[in-house]
């Protein structure tokens, strides 16, 4: 059994990938003028926002100071919007009370600002289960990179050759290889061939309520 599992937020914890790939839609194209299809906008959303803009927009486009102010105010249009259907994925109220149970230690490794995670952690009282949270506010380098999930296990206590991640995107998986770390795969927004190339996945699941996940506890 692993000591420590690391858990992605959005996609991997609340089903809101959707409702972010809307606002960021609205944002690029409607305030920025942009012109993403919203399958293109999908593919745009890994790592820090900032880093997204400068993805689309190329550098310069944007100083640090508008780029944390447009992040910032997409992330309210998201909230607004997702706050009617804030809940975890199917099984996961169970699946980290057992852990803790377990005493596995547990952390969140997000690419999301800390506004974004004081929203589900406090929106869903689960904040008791994770002593460490690794934002985009905390990483010089955002997933792919494997600063986030190595910051967390460091923070944790815990070697990275001990720690299982939790990830719903192929960077986010990505990110869990260059750390050492073995991942489980919710397949909420992506489909199993967009992993292909991905050697560190133990198996895909479509909520906790999946047997292979009491497996890990056992």
């Amino acid at each position: 059994m692993e000591k420590a599992f690391l858990f992605d937020l959005n996609g991997t914890m609340i089903d809101d990938m959707d409702f972010h790939t809307d606002a960021w839609h609205d944002v690029l194209n409607n305030d920025l003028g942009g012109s993403l299809s919203w399958q293109q906008v999908k593919m745009e959303m890994y790592g820090k926002g900032e880093e997204m803009l400068v993805r689309v927009f190329g550098e310069g486009r944007f100083d640090e100071k508008e780029m944390s102010q447009i992040v910032f105010e997409k992330e309210k249009k998201y909230q607004k919007a997702f706050k009617p259907h804030l809940k975890l994925i199917s099984g996961l109220d169970r699946f980290i009370e057992k852990a803790s149970q377990k005493d596995v230690k547990m952390a969140i490794g997000s690419a999301a600002i800390m506004f974004n995670i004081d929203y589900v952690l406090d929106g869903l009282n689960i904040r008791k289960y994770f002593p460490v949270t690794i934002s985009a506010d905390n990483v010089e380098k955002s997933k792919p990179d494997a600063e986030t999930f190595l910051k967390a296990a460091e923070e944790l206590g815990i070697s990275a050759d001990e720690c299982l991640v939790f990830e719903d995107n192929p960077k986010g998986v990505q990110s869990a290889l260059n750390a050492g770390m073995k991942a489980v795969v919710i397949t909420t927004m992506h489909e199993e061939h967009e992993f292909e190339g991905l050697p560190n996945i133990l198996k895909f699941v479509k909520d906790y309520n999946d047997p292979f996940l009491d497996t890990l506890l056992a």
